[in-house]
């Protein structure tokens, strides 16, 4: 069961998802992140013709956190209208992995918003690359 504060950053991602600029895949993907400061940050995926040019929801909460100066992220939730929660891509599994510590909490919310998977970063992605310094 999500804690009181994993409950608001669930429902700011479902709520982040109204705004997804999807003409191409009217598949809409929310996110909600939040730092260790506890500031919280959302985005949506935007689309563009060019499909390279696309960028996912998780990764767009996460650019504008780190834009404002937040590079130490503690939590996301990532919220799909899809029957089971949504896994978030390779690429945004990797951001993930620059800007959160392995232990951090991630929740995958299904589309009816209360079926979800909570995990961290690390076990989403066990070997990503990191700074080789």
């Amino acid at each position: 069961m999500a804690d009181t504060s994993s409950k608001e950053l669930i429902a700011l991602a479902i709520k982040a998802s109204e705004d997804a600029y999807v003409p191409y895949s009217h598949f809409p993907i929310g996110a909600a992140v939040k730092t260790e400061s506890g500031a919280i940050f959302t985005g949506c995926n935007i689309e563009n013709a060019s499909f390279g040019l696309t960028n996912c929801g998780e990764r767009t909460a996460i650019f504008k956190a780190v834009s404002e100066g937040h590079v130490k992220l503690s939590e996301i939730a990532v919220y799909g209208h899809s029957a089971e929660p949504i896994s978030p891509c390779g690429a945004c599994r990797q951001v993930m992995a620059e800007f959160f510590e392995p232990s951090a909490k991630v929740i995958l919310i299904a589309e009816d918003g209360v079926t979800t998977v909570e995990m961290t970063v690390g076990e989403l992605l066990p070997y990503s690359f990191t700074d080789l310094t």
